[in-house]
């Protein structure tokens, strides 16, 4: 018994989410706490500024919340009507709202009441934003009207009348206090300056725009709208870098993650994407319950919300890293004792004498090594090794049908026992790396205990969804092979044309050269 080989156990890929490190650090949120709003949540807007607290947009309210808290920590509702957009200021200080009344309004987060009133829009206000100097306002609303307020004067500056359908979003320059983009459901993405009074730069987005996105740097935008997001080259005057259309609807909202190196698209399709800034391929995925109006990311990515049509806010938060207790450990030899000798070069004289390593067996080698194939057998279907390690009980299963004693290993067991091993099959055997194997040993078992059903209504149950599931992979593998069957007929004639083809093409050249000569 000296010369006993262990079982080899088969590895089987794994199926399922290939695991990134997108996928480990988008993975990384708690559960979602949900709150419920008055309306669709149309607007989500994190403040810059520590504590980094939200402004949430829905209904004729806007609610401020804590980044931890449920409850909103302050509520601006002095609108005639629905408002539609907040956003902070760079500081975190100031708020700027726009309504459908088309009133424009600014708030003092300390305070309630509105510190200044834009009066100009005659229809919605959809969008609002301030420019990075902190002392002007961009507004764009239903009327195709852009206009740029001056905030200590409560005066409107400029106004633009270049777009010919409403204008549903926009964003300013973070860099350049003069620069600002709006995008229309006329199909076009403009920049304009306020230094020209006009725009400088117009795309063509082929859909109706229902966010835009500009880059840090300033020098890519994004755009969204249908099922499509572009992106666009500002340095190169507007040229189409990437068009992507990874949504089954329209995508609403767009945003960047903290690093941006990752950009997020939201959309009525009810899922998150998220794109790598490099390639603009979509490295992670998230799904919610209902379609997607609103999109936001706190500070180093530490929470996510998102709002929906059906006035829930959805709020994820970052899972802490748990600190590991220092544990006095005991003392033990150094790294260097045991590679000691290991570089050693064996020198012309020197006898050299290798001491074998023992190999431990696993006890369910052991009990094969004597024979106890059942007790082996009891050893594998443990729930611990088939929850976490099925490809072991599959790799012993094997075995003992190879040895011929799979029916001996099954036979003879109580009601508890049998049950165990008709879970593990019930469980496993629609999988395709386990089937080949499983649905020889549940035909075995079957054999074995059919004359004794009746006794038992549980193992009677599981004996009928066993059959069942027997017969349906039986029938998926005649499917298979009548297939291939007509695939190989498909491949042989095609291979006996082409053969035929190349013959008579060599014959006729054979033909050819025969008339030359003569």
């Amino acid at each position: 018994m000296a010369g006993y080989k262990p079982v080899s156990i088969q590895t089987y890929p794994i199926l399922g989410e290939k695991i990134t490190q997108d996928t480990l650090y988008w993975n990384n949120y708690k559960t979602p706490v949900q709150i419920k709003e008055f309306g669709a949540v149309s607007k989500v807007d994190f403040s810059p500024q520590p504590p980094y607290n939200y402004a949430v947009t829905a209904s004729s309210r806007i609610h401020i919340y804590g980044r931890y808290s449920q409850e909103p920590i302050k509520t601006f509702s002095r609108f005639k009507d629905t408002a539609y957009c907040a956003t902070f200021r760079q500081d975190g200080r100031l708020l700027v709202a726009g309504s459908e009344d088309g009133g424009v309004q600014l708030f003092d987060i300390s305070g309630r009441a509105p510190l200044r009133q834009f009066e100009g829009h005659t229809k919605a206000v959809h969008t609002v934003d301030f420019t990075a100097d902190k002392y002007h306002v961009v507004s764009g609303a239903d009327d195709y009207t852009v206009k740029l307020w001056d905030i200590p004067n409560s005066k409107e500056i400029l106004t633009f009348r270049e777009h010919s359908d409403y204008v549903r979003c926009g964003c300013a320059s973070k860099l350049n206090p003069d620069l600002f983009v709006t995008g229309s459901y006329d199909h076009t993405v403009k920049v304009f300056d306020a230094r020209t009074n006009q725009s400088v730069i117009s795309v063509e987005h082929e859909q109706p725009v229902e966010s835009v996105l500009l880059f840090p740097s300033g020098g890519l935008l994004v755009s969204a709208g249908g099922r499509y997001v572009k992106v666009w080259d500002m340095l190169k005057g507007g040229q189409l870098l990437v068009s992507l259309k990874n949504h089954h609807k329209t995508v609403t909202c767009l945003c960047l993650s903290s690093s941006g190196q990752r950009l997020l698209s939201g959309s009525l399709d009810r899922k998150v994407k998220v794109y790598s800034t490099t390639s603009y391929k979509v490295v992670h995925s998230f799904d919610y319950a209902a379609s997607i109006l609103s999109l936001a990311l706190a500070h180093e990515d530490e929470t996510i919300v998102v709002g929906m049509t059906n006035g829930i806010l959805s709020v994820k938060h970052r899972k802490s890293e748990a600190k590991k207790e220092s544990v006095p450990r005991r003392r033990r030899p150094a790294y260097r004792t045991f590679i000691k000798g290991k570089n050693y070069m064996k020198q012309q004289d020197d006898i050299l004498i290798n001491k074998p390593s023992k190999k431990h067996l696993e006890l369910y080698d052991r009990d094969l090594k004597n024979f106890r194939i059942s007790k082996a057998l009891d050893r594998v279907l443990e729930p611990s090794c088939t929850t976490k390690t099925p490809e072991i009980t599959v790799s012993i299963i094997k075995e003992l049908n190879r040895r011929g004693v799979l029916a001996n290993a099954l036979a003879g067991r109580d009601e508890k026992e049998i049950s165990r091993v008709l879970n593990f099959l019930i469980r496993n055997l629609s999988q395709p790396r386990f089937a080949p194997v499983l649905i020889n040993a549940a035909e075995i078992i079957i054999d074995i205990y059919l004359p004794v059903i009746g006794q038992s209504p549980v193992v009677d149950k599981k004996f009928l969804v066993l059959q069942g599931l027997v017969e349906k992979e039986i029938d998926y593998q005649r499917e298979l092979l009548e297939t291939l069957g007509m695939m190989d007929m498909l491949f042989s004639t095609m291979m006996s044309k082409e053969s035929t083809s190349v013959l008579q093409h060599s014959s006729e050249g054979t033909l050819e050269n025969k008339k030359m000569k003569s």
